[in-house]
């Protein structure tokens, strides 16, 4: 199959007449600019981009957007909003999770992203008893993302304590912990179910001992050498309080010290890391999995996003808690509140007459390739054939050309430009919908209204 876009992002630069070859696998299979039109070939009109890798999102959090927001007694916080979080939870199916995965990954596709890394935690019955089949809220996750068309990667959490010191896990919590074996047990069947990515997450330093800890390390390498490994980390002024009084060690410090960390791990968060800390994560080669409309959200602080980036350091976006399934958003916010923070504009970029908007995009797309150890963010032989195609007479790119294209798309209105998304080879949004989008709609309405009557 072959395409010939009118023009196309091709590392970092927009050129003319790019001829785009397909292999059966859905992935492309060859790229070429300033191409001569050819029989059969497929145009398409406007800029066509790489798809953006979604690396961090609670898929059934989208259900509970707007939930959380009345002021409590004596002010709020993260803390109180997990509270939140936890009621809510109490009374989701398998089968709610499946329809709210499914809309939320139809809602991403059409804003721009092509696969998503799920931290999927949710494990257990309402009780907290194990499933029969321990795997059962893993399945629906991944038959929402094929229902829906987006690339997964699955990333089972083990989730075990409330606290640091292996403190027992709240009442809360009780969908979320597994017996390590458990655990293991999902993520080895994972990894042989067609069309998923499989990594590991231990939920954070809160929620694992060191030696369970290792016991993901040690799983990751036994599911294969580029297995991702995905953790929370210094999120909250609290939790470096609290890693300093178990430890004595911030919790990036901490990690850094004690855990081989590399190109395979994201880090997510990594909110308050101290000017070391940066450096260090910058250094080692892993992503920092930044999710800025999530993090003002709930409150979180400012990550040090121009000392990391001056570093080197790699990092992507992701949707965490789906207050907004955007990528532009997440980019005009991680820059925005960094312009806020130093009274300056154009904080991530620095180079003179450099495009804001390309530099963020093409960090946010290879950082969240590699935190998802998914071939994409580029268009390039090899990769996943995941195009955006974006409609260049919409009133937000209208008469813009080269990177004012993409600082337009990225800084300029809510409305989306993004006209058609193909994923793993497959058109899945044309003309701005959805290819399964009513069916999808329906039922996740029936799980809204049904859980609105009893949450």
């Amino acid at each position: 199959m072959r395409f010939l876009a009118e023009t196309a992002l091709l590392d970092g630069e927009i050129r003319r007449d790019v001829a785009i070859i397909l292999d059966d696998a859905g992935r492309i299979a060859g790229v070429a600019a300033d191409s001569d039109a050819a029989e059969g070939d497929e145009r398409l009109r406007g800029l066509v981009v790489p798809g953006m890798p979604n690396l961090h999102s609670h898929a059934f959090q989208r259900a509970m957007a707007g939930l959380a927001e009345r002021a409590g007694p004596e002010g709020d916080n993260f803390w109180r909003w997990r509270e939140v979080m936890y009621r809510f939870l109490a009374v989701l199916t398998p089968e709610d999770v499946e329809a709210i995965a499914a809309q939320l990954y139809a809602e991403c596709l059409r804003q721009g992203y092509t696969a998503v890394a799920e931290f999927h935690y949710l494990h257990n019955a309402p009780d907290g008893t194990p499933y029969a089949d321990p795997a059962e809220m893993a399945r629906r996750i991944a038959a929402g993302a094929e229902a829906a068309g987006i690339g997964l990667t699955l990333l089972p959490v083990l989730y075990r304590h409330s606290q640091f010191g292996g403190a027992e896990a709240a009442p809360g919590q009780r969908r979320f912990v597994l017996p390590v074996e458990t655990w293991a047990g999902i993520c080895r069947e994972a990894a042989s179910w067609p069309g998923v990515r499989t990594g590991v997450a231990p939920h954070s330093l809160r929620a694992v001992m060191p030696e369970e800890l290792s016991a993901s390390i040690a799983l990751a390498a036994e599911l294969g050498p580029d297995t991702p490994i995905h953790i929370h980390v210094a999120e909250q002024v609290k939790e470096v309080e609290d890693c300093l009084a178990w430890s004595g060690q911030r919790p990036v410090q901490w990690l850094l010290g004690h855990a081989p960390v590399d190109a395979r791990w994201c880090l997510i968060h990594a909110t308050h890391s101290d000017a070391a800390e940066t450096l260090a994560l910058a250094r080692s080669g892993a992503v920092a999995g930044l999710c800025p409309t999530t993090e003002a959200n709930l409150g979180d602080g400012f990550f040090p996003l121009p000392d990391y980036a001056a570093a080197g350091g790699r990092l992507g976006i992701g949707t965490d808690s789906n207050v907004s399934t955007s990528p532009v958003e997440e980019l005009r916010w991680m820059e925005y509140v960094q312009r806020l923070r130093r009274r300056a504009r154009n904080v991530t970029e620095t180079r003179p007459g450099a495009s804001v908007g390309l530099a963020l995009l093409q960090r946010a797309a290879l950082g969240g390739a590699q935190a998802l150890g998914q071939p994409m963010g580029r268009l390039a032989p090899g990769c996943r054939a995941d195009l955006l195609v974006l409609d260049t007479e919409h009133p937000a790119l209208i008469g813009r050309e080269g990177d004012a294209l993409l600082d337009a798309w990225v800084f300029s209105g809510n409305t989306t430009p993004v006209r058609d998304v193909m994923a793993g080879g497959r058109w899945v949004v044309r003309d701005g919908m959805h290819h399964r989008q009513a069916g999808i709609a329906r039922r996740f309405a029936r799980v809204m209204r049904r859980i609105r009557d009893l949450a």
